[in-house]
């Protein structure tokens, strides 16, 4: 037997064969080789088939199925015992026992010689046989599992990343190896991601349910095998010489070229090349303080990997050292491509963007694991009084911006918009502005960065549209719509986007007058409405709105006087415009509607049927049901404000009505709006009031006679103070104007 430590890469075949000759053998009268490192072990097995190779308890579980790594080391101050492939060794599956001598170690009497098919004839593990049976069987529970993902284990490196093609994606059409795999050590757990924007898939599975907390052993003697405790992996030290970098070679050079990139940008920017997988790939070492920290590599197929165990950060950090003016870019060949414009003020993010933006709040900076890279270089982004987001103008591009955003602060945050390169495409980034459009257009798109949108603060000019709009009387009805009554219009108008109170004394018909306005504004605009009317049943409210419409009595009653009753034909024609006028928001069970269940039904209202107007009442029909600590006061201030906001975000004008609280010792004259009950905020918070009054008195006038008293006109160009008469249609419900039939 022979315990090694050296390379055997070193060394040629036929020396190694002659090394061990006459080296000490099983009874099966094959040599062993014990070896600290995993490159030995491997080749060995390569080179000499007939030697028996042996490791430390690590070595199993890649053994099972791979070569191993050569990162990973072999120690052999855990070996204890050996378990022995029976198939290679030509034995029987009944446990065998050798006695072995290692230096430093003493005698082991007894090893069970195991029955396991495997790639290697025998290896050695840290306590027992059956120990290593066991992770054995972990692992194989492991592999079925990936496979059954479609995940193919045999490709995949246990302890390490592997980059893979994604079984979903497949690398899209590039077939990029954007998917990552680990397998962890012990053969418990193995997760995965696929890094492409576009994709995204990524999980875990374990093989076991009952998986115990882990952390990888030290290995630097101070722990005993059965002691664990956390280690943090250090950044790996790069350099040029150990990541074999060589200068671009003039195929490469050809490439940047045609991207118009030049060779002193590539040269000031360190950009080499490398061989990998024999195939030459562009490198962008990553430098940090002079040195390199980092490295990312480009290869055919715009196929994108970076070096394992090393420090996030962004690209061209040395750049902004001492800039007050950073630009942000998605990728390497953008922050050449802003050099090549005069911009050396640039650093591209090292992993590229998202797919979407992420809805979850943002994390603490130390579970912040996407964006590391930010808070690397916190100090360096920290002084920069402006921060450019010149991401990509797809939506990743744009998710990436926000995030980048909600990190730094939007206030010192800007943005660009990238120019059309053709009339049906726009550039979609900086590199492309460079190759289509040339150097004067990317030195444009920057100086034209505009100010990063904060959610809730705004400039006029984001509503110069607007304003010319209302300006030009675009939609016609800026100044309001009329009310289809003479008198009311010298006071009062309707406009979209604002709340009407209504309120009066039981009985002065409130409703009915609301009633017929809109039978107005639907005769004359076309408007069509939502109407929450807890106080009518649906059919008398049904024969309220046709007798207005037709002008003739429901039935053949005495109110009807002489007036013929509508015919059924009328009545049909009444039923259609009906249903294509008003739509019922009605609770049809024992509770009471809130008003934001009202104001939600509204809102679909105005998304199926486009309503226009929305009419609520009246207001102690609806649940109040308040928090303890809320006064009335501050409930009615905040159901005011829902309100007004519904009409404004959906250009709906909204009728609230309000009954008045009731009014001691009343003389029969109109009440004030501050009457209404509950609170002073029913006429604060309005764009308008009203109060309508029925003459009860024929000593005052004809009762018939109702007083519209308009109270409150925020808006002076819809209306003002004043008060107008109108007449009263018993039979049909109509409002008139003095001396005047109604409007029809």
């Amino acid at each position: 037997m022979l315990v090694t430590s050296f390379s055997p890469l070193s060394l040629p075949p036929s020396l190694l064969t002659s090394l061990f000759k006459h080296t000490p053998s099983l009874p099966s009268g094959k040599p062993i080789v014990i070896s600290n490192t995993t490159t030995t072990i491997a080749v060995l097995q390569m080179v000499l088939p007939s030697v028996i190779v042996m490791g430390s308890k690590c070595f199993i579980n890649p053994a099972l199925y791979r070569p191993i790594p050569r990162s990973s080391l072999l120690l052999l101050q855990h070996v204890h015992s050996l378990c022995v492939d029976s198939h290679r060794l030509g034995g029987g599956g009944e446990g065998r026992s050798i006695s072995l001598g290692l230096s430093n170690k003493k005698a082991i009497p007894s090893v069970r010689w195991l029955p396991i098919q495997r790639r290697l004839s025998a290896f050695v593990v840290g306590k027992s046989g059956g120990a290593a049976l066991r992770e054995a069987e972990t692992l194989q529970a492991l592999k079925e599992r990936l496979e059954s993902e479609g995940i193919p284990f045999g490709e995949c490196t246990i302890g390490e990343y592997s980059r893979i093609l994604c079984p979903k994606c497949q690398g899209g059409s590039s077939q990029e190896k954007s998917f990552s795999v680990f397998i962890r050590e012990d053969g418990n757990l193995a997760t995965w991601a696929c890094f492409r924007a576009k994709c995204g898939w990524k999980g875990h599975v374990q093989a076991s349910k009952g998986l115990s907390a882990y952390r990888p052993k030290q290995t630097n003697g101070s722990c005993s095998d059965d002691e664990q405790s956390p280690v943090t992996q250090p950044n790996r030290i790069l350099t040029e010489n150990g990541l074999k970098l060589a200068p671009l070679g003039d195929e490469i050079l050809r490439y940047f070229s045609e991207r118009m990139i030049s060779g002193a940008t590539l040269r000031r920017n360190g950009v080499m090349q490398t061989l990998r997988d024999n195939e030459v790939v562009i490198a962008f070492p990553y430098r940090k303080n002079g040195q390199i920290v980092s490295c990312k590599y480009r290869g055919s197929n715009k196929k994108f990997w970076q070096e394992r165990n090393s420090e996030k950060i962004l690209y061209g950090l040395e750049d902004i050292k001492l800039a007050k003016d950073i630009i942000i870019v998605e990728g390497e060949i953008d922050k050449l491509s802003m050099e090549e414009a005069g911009f050396l003020n640039c650093v591209s993010v090292p992993d590229g963007a998202p797919p979407r933006v992420s809805e979850k709040e943002l994390p603490p900076w130390e579970q912040d694991k996407k964006y590391r890279y930010l808070w690397n270089c916190k100090e360096y982004l920290d002084k920069a009084s402006r921060v450019i987001l010149a991401t990509d103008a797809d939506q990743p591009g744009q998710a990436l911006a926000e995030e980048i955003a909600r990190r730094l602060g939007k206030e010192r945050c800007w943005r660009i918009k990238w120019p059309k390169k053709n009339e049906n495409d726009v550039c979609k980034d900086a590199n492309e502005v460079l190759m289509y459009l040339g150097v004067d257009a990317l030195k444009e798109v920057i100086a034209n960065a505009e100010l990063y949108p904060v959610q809730g603060l705004f400039r006029f000019q984001d509503y110069f549209d607007e304003i010319d709009a209302y300006y030009n009387c675009f939609l016609g009805n800026e100044v309001g719509v009329s009310t289809g009554w003479r008198a009311v219009d010298d006071f009062y108008k309707v406009v979209l986007g604002e709340v009407t109170v209504v309120t009066g004394v039981p009985n002065s018909g409130k409703s009915e007058w609301i009633d017929a306005l809109c039978c107005n504004i639907n005769q004359k605009e076309g408007w069509t409405f939502a109407v929450c009317s807890m106080e009518n049943k649906v059919k008398e409210h049904a024969r309220k709105l046709l007798e207005k419409y037709i002008k003739k009595p429901f039935f053949n009653a005495k109110y009807g006087q002489s007036m013929p009753r509508m015919s059924p034909e009328e009545l049909e024609q009444g039923k259609e415009w009906l249903n294509n006028t008003f739509y019922l928001i009605r609770s049809e069970n024992d509770r009471l509607p809130s008003v934001k269940w009202v104001l939600d039904l509204a809102k679909v209202a105005v998304l199926r049927h486009g309503i226009r107007g929305l009419v609520i009442d009246p207001y102690n029909e609806l649940d109040h049901q308040r928090s303890p600590n809320q006064t009335e006061t501050e409930y009615v201030s905040e159901i005011l404000t829902r309100i007004r906001r519904f009409a404004q975000h959906h250009s709906c004008h909204v009728w609230f009505v309000a009954h008045p609280r009731q009014l001691h010792n009343w003389q029969g004259d109109a009440p004030n709006i501050y009457d209404i009950s509950g609170s002073a905020h029913f006429i604060n918070k309005c764009d308008n009031g009203i109060v309508v009054h029925r003459n009860r008195d024929p000593a005052s006038g004809p009762l018939d006679q109702v007083k519209i008293c308009v109270r409150k006109v925020r808006n002076k160009v819809a209306g003002t103070i004043g008060d107008a008469i109108l007449t009263y249609d018993r039979v049909t419900g109509e409002y008139s104007d003095i001396g005047l039939d109604s409007d029809r």
